[in-house]
């Protein structure tokens, strides 16, 4: 029989939630300010400080001037945490500054961990983001002084960031303006996913999405490349273009990158809302393509001839079929990878000696011959990697969530939940995320739902009353990608614990749990009542202290009376039961009662039951359960 052991380390379970700001670079200059970033940068985050503070461990030391030192960092690296004074940061970092849309973000924490400033990179940078997170960490408050995020509406220049589009060119400050101002903007959007649309932000500004005379500015969401004009307008490109392509063995980057400009400027097509490229298996390792999509970022997407040859294609080629195995390349793999029935551009031939080719190219005398099709999906490519949060909100009062579990929540994309978690939780959302509500009863649908965002590409918290790995959510989410063949890594993954229902009950009433508990869910909608009984008869046969959760609904009325039942066989009536509805929320309600008058008191879905072992006893309104029983004493060994 052979025996497998999995060691799972730190890093491969380490929190995410700084993982969008990588590299990252903390700074301190005191052990206090050190000991303060400790507590929110991961290991492979390093913390610097002068040598004289070298000893302190996990730290890395600098030496000369911190002005000089940072400004060797300031290009390798996405954001920098300051512990120390705001003023210096800033004549640290002004001599850096260049554009805000290369620049990183810049966070000041302050010594005591009462303040998180956002210095620079707000939006572009992701300095907001990083102050939000920061400040949830370590129980701050969080500075933030943009106009867009002080006013609680969209911040355009960020628009497009969940779902990977490219910024195209526009007059970005002034459009910004317009939003802030409260100015009639208008939205023209083409392409691209919709979801943004229902974010309370956008839905407290004056942007519209039908056409206005009295809206000047302009938002274009498009595949293609909008002209000027005289009035303000930025565009987005939705990354929805596949583009097909075959080429001899050998063809240059250049002539591929030729023509593939041509074709999008003579289609009016953006290259920037190309998603990626797509093409058969045995060009792989085609040099000019490999280095076409190293250079402009894109995917290279790759299908076996027996795929390709099943698509039907507008013009088949019997030369191609007899070469690789099937009659088209180009059109057959643009229309695979973006899932399409037809084409926005057929397949076009460039070779470098062809009249086709602008003649500035042809000039060039470039190898090869490269043939080019185009197909338009309908979701995008975001080009990121998605992340599921599943996160357990406690008893429900925000003060029961833990820091980890707050960040978490308000740095997602998206936020799924029940309809009562999420007004729970109301505060911890933010205006631009996607907020999702779905029924009690739909729970597998919400994980699906998580799960079909999270691949796509976007940042997903799943939110669950209590722990969220005890009867929540994140057992439905893991089982779904299980059965979706989830390679454990992507989309990633990170559970967030929360204060369970019987942690929350139990601290309401005493100390009932001080000795060996379980706990039982009385719901059958998932487990056969014959194996709930069978194991409430194990626990009161065990003398275990118990939690019943789930004990009563409107359709079923009659399981807490068997289980009361079956609890009174074997333990006295008068043993300590609490009731504890609603712990921690303004609803809460609470009942001491004993074993025998359990059915006298209101019991519903809100509800946990704690029923006492044999030596559980109520004095002065609280129920205790002793470390050990009564009356035992252990034998003493030699």
């Amino acid at each position: 029989m052979l025996t497998l052991f999995f060691y799972i380390s730190a890093l491969e379970r380490k929190i995410v939630l700084l993982q969008d700001f990588q590299p990252l670079c903390a700074i301190a200059t005191t052990s206090t300010g050190a000991s303060r970033l400790r507590s929110i940068c991961q290991a492979n985050s390093p913390i610097w400080v002068p040598e004289s503070l070298s000893s302190i461990a996990g730290v890395q030391s600098y030496s000369g001037s911190l002005k000089s030192h940072v400004a060797e960092l300031w290009q390798s690296h996405r954001a920098f945490i300051f512990c120390l004074a705001t003023g210096a940061v800033v004549r640290i970092v002004a001599p850096l500054l260049q554009n805000k849309a290369t620049d990183p973000a810049v966070v000041v924490v302050d010594e005591a961990g009462k303040f998180v400033i956002s210095l620079c990179g707000g939006h572009q940078g992701g300095a907001d983001r990083l102050t939000k997170i920061i400040a949830q960490l370590i129980d701050a408050t969080p500075i933030l002084t943009s106009a867009s995020t002080s006013l609680g509406l969209p911040a355009v220049d960020l628009l497009g960031v969940p779902f990977g589009w490219h910024k195209g060119r526009g007059d970005w400050t002034e459009v910004s303006a317009a939003v802030v101002r409260g100015e009639p903007v208008q939205v023209i959007q083409e392409a691209g996913s919709t979801l943004w649309r229902s974010t309370a932000s956008v839905q407290q500004s004056n942007l519209s999405f039908a056409v206005s005379s009295d809206a000047k500015v302009k938002i274009w969401i498009t595949p293609r490349p909008i002209q000027e004009a005289q009035s303000p307008q930025i565009q987005w490109h939705p990354r929805v273009l596949w583009v097909g392509i075959g080429c001899e063995r050998g063809t240059s980057r250049q002539l591929i990158e030729a023509a593939l400009q041509q074709v999008c400027r003579e289609n009016q097509l953006a290259i920037d809302a190309i998603a990626g490229i797509a093409t058969i298996d045995l060009k792989a390792d085609e040099v000019g393509l490999v280095e076409l999509c190293h250079a402009y970022d894109f995917p290279l997407r790759t299908f076996p001839a027996e795929i390709l040859s099943a698509i039907s294609v507008p013009n088949p080629s019997s030369v191609v079929e007899r070469e690789v195995g099937t009659p088209s390349v180009a059109e057959a793999a643009a229309l695979r990878a973006a899932n399409s029935q037809n084409l926005l551009v057929t397949k076009q031939v460039f070779r470098s000696t062809a009249d086709n080719l602008d003649a500035e190219i042809n000039s060039q005398n470039l190898q090869g011959a490269v043939t080019i099709a185009i197909a338009q999906s309908e979701i995008e490519y975001t080009g990121r990697i998605g992340k599921l949060f599943l996160v357990g909100i406690g008893p429900g009062a925000i003060e029961q969530i833990t820091p980890a579990a707050k960040s978490a929540i308000a740095t997602a994309d998206a936020v799924i939940g029940y309809s009562l978690y999420i007004e729970l939780i109301a505060t911890l959302l933010q205006p631009q995320q996607i907020i999702e509500t779905l029924p009690i009863t739909q729970e597998r649908q919400r994980a699906q739902r998580a799960i079909e965002l999270a691949q796509w590409g976007l940042t997903v918290a799943v939110v669950s009353s209590g722990d969220c790995g005890i009867y929540g959510m994140a057992g439905l989410v893991m089982e779904e990608l299980q059965a979706g063949d989830w390679d454990g890594n992507t989309p990633q993954v990170q559970v967030f614990p929360g204060i369970t229902a019987l942690q929350a009950a139990a601290a309401r009433v005493g100390t009932p749990l001080m000795h060996d508990f379980c706990a039982i869910s009385l719901s059958d909608l998932l487990t056969p009542w014959q194996v709930i009984e069978k194991r409430l008869i194990a626990a009161a046969m065990a003398d275990f202290v118990t939690a019943i959760y789930n004990p009563r609904s409107q359709s079923r009325v009659q399981q807490l009376q068997i289980a009361r039942d079956i609890f009174l066989q074997y333990r006295a009536p008068n043993t300590p039961v609490a009731i504890v509805r609603a712990a921690y929320r303004q609803d809460e309600q609470i009942y001491l009662t004993t074993l025998e008058k359990l059915l006298d008191l209101p019991v519903d879905m809100l509800s946990t039951v704690l029923i006492g072992n044999s030596s559980t006893r109520t004095y002065a309104n609280w129920i205790i359960t002793p470390r050990g029983y009564l009356g035992f004493v252990p034998e003493m060994k030699e």
